[in-house]
């Protein structure tokens, strides 16, 4: 087996299950340049031509060893720790794969969310996204190569040829480097994301072309981080101390972060950036006409660049306010030293975000002595029939507001032109955060005689309303607006960015009454695309009806399904009973444009086919009819950013990441050589992986060594290898074990059904003389096939979520491979059934009435000769423990069944009875003569 053409060193570690990160400095090849002090001796560079990952070469050992060990155990038996830590490696990198799917869905969906063009972005954003698409396609390859035994070289070369694509349209952007250590935020725009980050990038947009005031301050560039770092050699040691995380170890996060925070704190800022930023300050303290420049007080806000919004979003980074002179420096350090809290490393390193996409900017803003401040919403934030403004106001500054610490006043202004005020609401405020003359914040008590008063007249309400108007116009998008009134009664923005339109959580959604006079069919689902629908109920049961939905229609089935692909131009809305909002078919719907509701669970069961139906992919809520009220809410929101290079260059990008065309797996066009994106790859290294993992219990189907019995009433010698936390209470030279030490979630469901009490209290299988005739004709026809019948031993690899179960018994097997977590994305169950001591016939019979039960129960089947296969995937924890039940009971209900299945009749009723619960067999009984 040669290494793929691509790669100079390959390696995973068992142990920590991820791969090591780059830290800092620059990635070889596509989206960085190579510096000889980059490459420590100890690491193999993979990728080359690729340039993504660095990993240990202590992985690569622990690859040999791994199959080392293996061989070993098949010459003979092994510990009971060495089996397990076979398949314990092959667990771990199914995990890792599964974790790399659900984070390149992540980085997908959040790059269709910048593809509306509502939010500023940089090219260090695009760059960084498509390293760790990148990174996470990569991952899932290496995975599953290391899953199937080198299988699958063709995956890498299919990785560095849409890789290269990515590239060529990356390689066309031209980038301006900022030469300026401090930029005046009178001269920065949305243009400069990428130098001042987003906070100081939209104040500048909002002073210099909206036209609104804002407090004085400038913005400390990602040049002077990179100048910071440079001058007290902080990559280096950065990189070294990151060196010694421990993904098992969670304090070894907490030590790291304390060295490296300490190393900041204690360096020098750049003598070229102290001038820089006094000079800057001593302008602003100038510009004030009052005072000396001590008494000018600041805020510096962390303003970070080259992650996605989540960290931000999260206020994961530090802002220290009031700062004076004197702490103006240290305040910088303080900030800079926040990007390496134990939260954002961990996070880093768990998305693939590489060392060098990721740099802090400050702004340094004069901080405003504060009458009252607080949050604007220049629409509500959930509720699609009040597209009103919302503003929140408290005495001091705005953290109380924020934070929840007491209860602001609240505003409700329609947008007409007027700006009328509709609705509000004054509660009493006992207390207030205000500056502390020494540095730092204060609590003080409100004055009495203002507890009860607006923090706000009627005339500032107006103007603040008009700000969000002209906010909203201009980014062409609801913005979700910080302000602040000062002491000469100006009003100020102090940040804005897109407001996060979204789903009410359930408190909320009961603020939000249905919309009378229309019947209610669903009254809760999980928004995967938002919007509103409206049209006819088409019902999709199987693949082939999706050729037949008409123009207009709304699409509701059981499970999501990204061949729903087919018919997204023409549907209204799509409703399904089942399916993750981070899933393939939620991407596709968001590419589409189509407004989804997913995981209803009840709208097949009361929508019927051609019922004219609203969809209100806001609230999740579906009503009978056609509702006007949401439909007059039906807008389409222009992009602020697609007249921008920028935006351009991620749309060409996104080409080769983003769009998917892999949606059926039976397609002739699901291989390798059809991948035209990174979701293509990822969606065909998924389903592959399934296969692999299907595959485990061959390597231990005919030996148990290292195994412990099962003790328990099932009819199964049933033999438990635990990877990982799959049994509990277990003494060390233990050799069985009982249903209570099971800790397995899939094992603990199939063993309740295989344990039903109407299958145990069930008597001896009636047996037919035609039947029995038949298998004993069979046998002494075909004579003895050792390579047919199988051993009489079963067995479970098992951990806390997964199981793969294999019984093979006589001249049947059934191998079954299931996980079972929180993820909804990863949950899955396949099934595979064969064989029997029958003819051909009864044999195929067998599989068939399997297959309609399965079918019943929402499984997808295919049935050749005496096989089925089954799978459902991407469904919650409790009903994949609801469905492992029933398989449980399936296996026991249909044991030597194939000697009744007399007649074509008996297919259908041993499914029908399965289904409504009767397990008697007395349908099957034959009268005697």
């Amino acid at each position: 087996m040669g290494m793929p053409p691509t790669l100079l060193m390959v390696g995973m570690s068992s142990s920590t299950g991820a791969y090591q990160e780059r830290q800092g400095g620059h990635w070889p090849g596509q989206f960085g340049r190579q510096r000889a002090s980059d490459i420590n001796p100890s690491y193999g560079i993979i990728l080359d031509r690729i340039g993504i990952i660095i990993l240990s070469t202590a992985a690569v050992m622990e690859t040999l060893n791994l199959f080392r060990n293996i061989y070993r155990w098949w010459k003979g038996p092994p510990p009971r720790e060495e089996v397990s830590s076979a398949f314990r490696f092959k667990y771990t990198c199914f995990k890792d794969l599964l974790d790399s799917n659900t984070e390149l869905l992540n980085i997908i969906a959040d790059m269709e969310e910048k593809l509306r063009g509502r939010q500023v972005f940089g090219m260090t954003y695009v760059r960084s996204q498509s390293a760790r698409a990148a990174f996470h396609a990569f991952r899932m390859i290496k995975s599953l190569d290391v899953l199937s035994g080198h299988k699958y070289p063709i995956l890498y070369r299919v990785l560095e040829v849409i890789n290269s694509r990515i590239k060529n349209r990356l390689g066309q952007r031209r980038e301006l480097q900022v030469a300026e250590l401090v930029l005046p935020l009178s001269g920065v725009n949305k243009g400069m994301v990428d130098w001042v980050g987003g906070k100081s990038a939209n104040l500048g947009e909002v002073a210099n072309r909206v036209r609104l005031p804002i407090p004085a301050g400038f913005a400390i560039t990602t040049r002077a981080f990179d100048a910071f770092l440079a001058h007290n050699d902080l990559v280096d040691e950065i990189n070294k101390r990151k060196m010694e995380l421990d993904p098992q170890d969670p304090s070894s996060y907490l030590r790291v972060s304390d060295e490296i925070r300490q190393l900041i704190l204690a360096a020098q800022v750049p003598p070229a950036l102290e001038e820089a930023m006094g000079a800057a300050y001593q302008q602003m303290a100038a510009a004030r006409g009052q005072g000396g420049p001590d008494d000018l007080r600041v805020s510096l806000r962390s303003s970070a660049i080259g992650e996605d919004s989540e960290l931000s979003y999260a206020g994961q980074y530090l802002s220290v306010l009031n700062v004076g002179a004197h702490q103006l420096l240290q305040a910088y350090k303080e900030v800079v030293a926040s990007l390496y809290t134990p939260r954002a490393i961990s996070y880093r390193i768990n998305k693939g975000i590489r060392g060098e996409d990721i740099a802090m900017s400050v702004a340094c803003l004069e901080m405003v002595d504060a009458v009252a401040s607080g949050v604007m919403y220049s629409r509500h934030p959930f509720n699609i029939l009040e597209d009103r403004i919302l503003i929140s106001a408290v005495w001091g500054l705005g953290p109380y507001a924020v934070e929840g610490v007491i209860t602001p006043d609240t505003y409700q202004i329609a947008k007409d032109e007027a700006l009328t005020m509709v609705k509000t609401e004054v509660p009493p405020k006992t207390v207030q955060l205000v500056s502390n003359p020494q540095g730092g914040l204060m609590e003080i008590p409100v004055p009495p005689e203002m507890q009860d008063k607006p923090c706000l007249s009627p005339e500032q309400v107006k103007a603040l309303a008009g700000y969000a108007l002209k906010l909203e116009e201009h980014y062409r998008t609801p913005q979700d607006v910080e302000w602040s009134l000062d002491r000469q009664g100006r009003l100020l923005i102090l940040q804005t960015r897109p407001l996060r339109l979204q789903a009410p959580a359930p408190g909320d959604l009961e603020a939000i009454p249905p919309i009378p006079g229309y019947p209610l069919l669903v009254d809760r689902g999980a928004v995967a695309a938002p919007g509103v629908g409206c049209g006819p109920a088409f019902l999709v049961r199987e693949d082939k009806d999706l050729v037949q939905v008409p123009d207009g229609a709304v699409l509701v089935a059981k499970h999501s399904s990204p061949k729903f692909v087919v018919a997204m131009t023409k549907a209204q809305a799509i409703i399904a009973d089942f399916g993750s909002i981070s899933g393939h078919m939620a991407s596709l719907s968001r590419e589409f444009g189509v407004p989804t509701l997913l995981d209803t669970r009840v709208a097949t069961s009361v929508i019927t086919p051609g019922m004219e139906i609203t969809v209100d992919a806001y609230t999740g809520r579906v009503y009978q009819g056609r509702v006007p009220e949401l439909l007059a809410r039906r807008q389409t929101r222009e992009s602020h950013m697609e007249d921008t290079p920028v935006y351009q260059t991620l749309k060409q990008a996104a080409e080769h990441i983003v769009p998917l065309r892999l949606v059926d797996p039976r397609s002739p066009e699901f291989d390798p050589e059809h991948c035209r994106s990174l979701h293509d790859l990822g969606r065909l290294v998924h389903e592959f992986s399934y296969n692999e993992m299907f595959k485990i219990s061959d390597l231990v189907s005919d030996r148990g060594e290292g195994a412990l019995k099962l003790a328990a009433p099932i009819p199964l010698d049933l033999y438990l290898i635990d990877l990982d936390w799959g049994l509990t209470g277990v003494k060390k030279d233990a050799w069985k074990v009982t249903p209570e030490n099971i800790n397995c979630v899939p094992l603990k469901a199939l063993l309740k059904g295989l344990m039903h009490p109407d299958l145990q209290a069930r008597g001896p299988r009636p047996v037919q003389f035609s039947g029995l005739m038949s298998v004993m004709r069979e046998q002494l026809l075909a004579g003895p096939n050792p390579e047919e019948r199988f051993g009489d031993r079963s067995f479970a690899i098992i951990s806390d979520k997964y199981l793969n179960f294999s019984s093979r018994v006589g001249y049947h097997y059934s191998v079954l491979d299931a996980y079972c977590g929180q993820t909804v994305n990863k949950n899955y169950i396949t099934f595979s059934f064969k064989g029997g001591a029958a003819d051909d016939v009864r044999r195929n019979r067998r599989v068939r009435a399997i297959a309609i039960a399965l079918m019943g129960l929402d499984f997808s089947v295919d049935v050749k000769g005496d096989r089925v296969d089954a799978r459902l995937m991407k469904y919650e924890c409790p009903v994949i423990e609801e469905k492992m039940d029933q398989i449980g009971r399936l296996l026991n209900f249909t044991r030597q069944m194939d000697m009744l299945m007399t007649a074509e009749v008996s297919v259908e009723a041993l499914a029908r009875n399965f289904l409504e619960g009767n397990y008697s067999l007395e349908f099957l009984e034959t009268p005697t003569g």
